[in-house]
């Protein structure tokens, strides 16, 4: 059964660039609205908070516009003749739509909690106690600090506006870097969320935002900065904590029917049950309840033949990372599946494990044209037959999870005092949950593990094997680990950026495609016949047909940290404020 959201209200925000137009409910703008007229009761702070939650819902910030981030990098690519090559090539600019949209969208979340929280001092007699006016003002900053963390994060830098503007003159402010966004706003507002916020809510309010959803983010923050020791002290308490546990498969952090589970920190509610119309609509239904807006993330990465576009292909190099992701038999996870459950839950290769999309894998053609896989997360390949022809779906989108403060509290142990041991610990509760051959498991029985970032096809079948270290078990967990587990969650390229890495990893991925290239005879067969295995089919392990996909040719030539490795600031933010566009 779907969870049901308190009102969400739309309320027409007119300012500047930052508009939002209402559909569906004829509401005041509260920016004209005297505070005698709203800003009366602790219900209308309610309704004015749930438009904060709302933002989350946002297409650019939590559904399909994040298909065009998951091709930067190294976990997908795709087809020419998609507007999203533009990221893939990088060949974006001030004006692409998801660099426009992502930047105004996040700012309408920051107003609406600016809002709010100018409201809050202003009005003590609206609420019916203190201790709810700090509750609401908690949550609020939380999504101010969220989405300020995304900006900084995506554009390297942001406008910092922490009051609500009166006139046009206000808006201009100079743009701030990644420190001083973080040290003014984001570290401060997520203090006082983590102090303030409760470790878990009632049933009835399932889905606000939590004290181990702000302790996370804060931990985060700190790891994104290199304060290592802090950052590890912040993720240990929500480790420590014990109010989250791994769920118990991988596929329920991607499926409807598991939502809010054990294993969420922070998720986007969508409905489509409630909202019956287009994408982008919150539809109210009278009751002071409200289902989320539908997500339109699914056809991006769902199968061409199954009613999605396929945007989003798997590249090669994270193909090959499942295949090596081997299953340990002895581990009671598995269940005679052949690859990893988290193979299983991510992208579906021609010879996968169970059907898709309630077929045969393989029983309608597509495996062709470069194509040796298809992402599986966040589309409907495990309950439908084809998705929604609407671009609705109502898996809801995960933004923090316990698999994800594992790794990274096991990289901030790392970085903070070499602690090679207790990574490999945190790491080894990832892949067990995985069902796969832990690190520790390799060591024991060989003293060495896999540099499974190497690819085994590219070097002749030979599989490089090291030494624990902290070095590699760096490279492990930035160049295997968190790929397996986090790839398409919207995490990889801020991760190769802060690594410092991006540059390097496109080389060396155009490299492993140039000798595909030069040895395509060997590893492919142009005469291949879709959707069958054995002779004609392809070569093992990537079984690729009819032609070598080249997914880094472009990034390799056009890569620019200064140009590429944060998007840019919108034409539009230039044009409109005087300090930034000067």
């Amino acid at each position: 059964m779907k969870i049901k959201k308190r009102l969400h209200v739309h309320i027409t925000f007119l300012l500047s660039i930052l508009v939002l137009t209402s559909c569906d409910l004829d509401v005041e703008n509260i920016n004209s609205v005297d505070n005698g007229t709203f800003w009366r009761t602790e219900n209308d702070f309610e309704r004015a908070l749930n438009t904060v939650y709302g933002a989350l819902q946002f297409q650019s910030i939590s559904g399909s516009g994040l298909a065009f981030e998951m091709l930067l990098g190294d976990e997908a690519g795709t087809e020419s003749f998609y507007r999203q090559i533009v990221f893939s090539n990088l060949t974006f600019g001030d004006a692409t739509e998801q660099v426009v949209d992502k930047w105004n969208e996040l700012y309408i979340g920051i107003f609406r909690a600016n809002q709010v929280l100018a409201q809050i001092p202003l009005n003590p007699e609206a609420f019916d106690n203190a201790e709810n006016a700090v509750s609401i003002e908690a949550q609020a900053r939380f999504f101010r600090a969220f989405y300020y963390f995304q900006l900084i994060h995506t554009y390297g830098q942001a406008v910092i506006r922490t009051e609500v503007p009166e006139t046009s003159d206000q808006i201009s402010a100079p743009l701030s870097n990644i420190e001083e966004v973080t040290n003014q706003i984001i570290i401060p507002d997520l203090q006082f969320a983590k102090e303030n916020l409760p470790r878990t809510w009632p049933e009835s309010d399932l889905g606000r935002v939590t004290w181990g959803a702000a302790t996370s983010l804060l931990g985060k923050s700190y790891l994104y900065t290199q304060q290592w020791s802090q950052a590890a002290t912040q993720l240990k308490e929500v480790i420590d904590s014990n109010i989250y546990r791994l769920a118990p498969n991988n596929l329920d952090n991607f499926s409807h029917l598991t939502e809010f589970n054990s294993e969420s920190i922070l998720e986007t509610p969508y409905n489509i049950d409630i909202n019956p119309g287009v994408r982008g609509e919150i539809v109210d239904n009278n009751n002071n309840e409200t289902g989320a807006e539908a997500s339109a993330i699914a056809r991006s990465i769902a199968q061409l033949n199954f009613a999605g576009f396929n945007v989003v292909l798997p590249t090669y190099y994270l193909h090959e990372l499942f295949v090596r992701d081997s299953v340990d038999v002895d581990n009671p996870v598995n269940d005679d599946n052949m690859q990893s459950k988290r193979m299983g839950a991510s992208i579906v290769p021609i010879d996968g494990d169970g059907l898709y999309y309630g077929l045969p894998i393989g029983e309608r053609p597509g495996w062709v044209f470069g194509q040796s896989s298809y992402a599986k997360k966040y589309s409907n390949w495990y309950h439908l037959e084809s998705e929604d022809g609407l671009f609705r779906s109502e898996i809801n989108y995960r933004h923090i999870r316990l698999a994800d403060v594992y790794l990274m509290y096991a990289e901030a142990v790392l970085e903070a005092n070499g602690d090679v041991d207790t990574a490999i610990e945190f790491i080894d509760l990832v892949r067990r949950r995985a069902g796969v051959i832990t690190l520790r498991d390799y060591i024991d029985t060989n003293g060495t593990f896999p540099a499974f970032h190497i690819s085994k096809q590219v070097n002749g079948g030979v599989e490089t094997q090291v030494t624990p270290s902290v070095e590699s078990v760096r490279t492990h967990l930035r160049r295997v680990e968190r790929p397996l587990e986090l790839c398409l969650e919207g995490h990889r390229w801020k991760d190769l950026v802060r690594w410092g890495i991006a540059g390097d990893v496109i080389s060396e991925l155009n490299a492993d495609e140039e000798w595909r290239l030069k040895n395509q005879d060997g590893i492919l067969d142009v005469n291949a016949i879709d959707g069958q295995m054995g002779s004609g089919a392809g070569v093992a392990p990537l079984f690729i047909r009819g032609k070598i996909r080249q997914d880094f040719a472009q990034a390799s030539k056009n890569y620019s940290p200064e140009l590429h490795n944060y998007l840019p600031i919108p034409a539009a933010e230039l044009q409109t404020n005087d300090e930034v566009g000067n």
